[in-house]
């Protein structure tokens, strides 16, 4: 049985309702649905609610016949893309064929109707109207998925400039660390060529032991703010890499 959303709508219109039943015995089966219509004002009511696969309208109706509701399902934009098949009595093809093709009919059926062609062509118009259906699914799904990709793109664009911008903070981050650590160093390499000189030319006095201590006190100094910039550079990391863990996934 075909899926529910195939389901297929078959309008019928004919005044006479000993022919709307037996042309609906024809043509229901499963997965096809049939309306039927004594006059074209109720089926003009039937086009308005629901879609239809294909319109069986008898030519000769009174009031308005089977041609002019063709001609104004073609003038309908929700109505022109439906199919249409006239039935018509036996003995008039030429006079009927010529008007109804230009109304906009797409096949004729003639009276009395042979159960298998009748069944065998509506089949074909059925089929059709259901690879449609799929294919306009197929298209909807595609489209969906390029709206779905196009965001996905733009969160990788967004991410790679947050990325961007963190790698350029944390070059400019290291660029100061850096600098900043090789102040006390180059102090602490001045102070210690300061004294293999001293050493060097014997100059013990410059050792005594008031200026070892000044010597001792100022080397603390120098170690323990070497201390305190690497502590403050692994606090600044460890917070840089939280900010960078905590950004809000799109």
């Amino acid at each position: 049985m075909p899926d529910h959303t195939d389901e297929a709508y078959l309008l019928i219109v004919d005044d006479l309702p000993e022919n709307l039943l037996a042309l609906d015995a024809i043509l229901r089966s499963p997965g096809v649905r049939v309306h039927q219509a004594e006059s074209a004002e109720q089926a003009l009511e039937l086009l308005l609610q629901h879609e239809f696969a294909l319109a069986i309208l008898d030519v000769q109706m009174p009031g308005m016949d089977g041609f002019q509701l063709a001609e104004l399902m073609r003038g309908t934009e929700r109505t022109k893309q439906i199919p249409i098949v006239f039935v018509s009595a036996a003995g008039r093809e030429l006079n009927y064929a010529f008007k109804g093709y230009e109304s906009g009919a797409v096949d004729f059926m003639h009276k009395p109707l042979d159960t298998h062609a009748v069944r065998s062509k509506v089949s074909v118009f059925v089929d059709l109207y259901r690879n449609r259906k799929r294919l306009a699914r197929q298209l909807e799904a595609l489209e969906r998925s390029r709206r779905e990709q196009e965001v996905l793109l733009d969160e990788l664009r967004s991410t790679k400039g947050e990325l961007e911008d963190a790698v350029r903070m944390r070059d400019d981050f290291m660029s100061i660390v850096s600098h900043e650590l090789k102040t006390p160093l180059n102090t602490l390499i001045l102070e210690v060529q300061l004294r293999k000189l001293q050493l060097g030319r014997k100059n013990l006095a410059a050792f005594s032991e008031d200026k070892l201590r000044q010597m001792v006190d100022k080397d603390e100094r120098q170690i323990q703010s070497l201390i305190r910039l690497i502590d403050d550079t692994d606090v600044s990391e460890g917070l840089l890499a939280f900010q960078l863990s905590i950004r809000p996934s799109r």
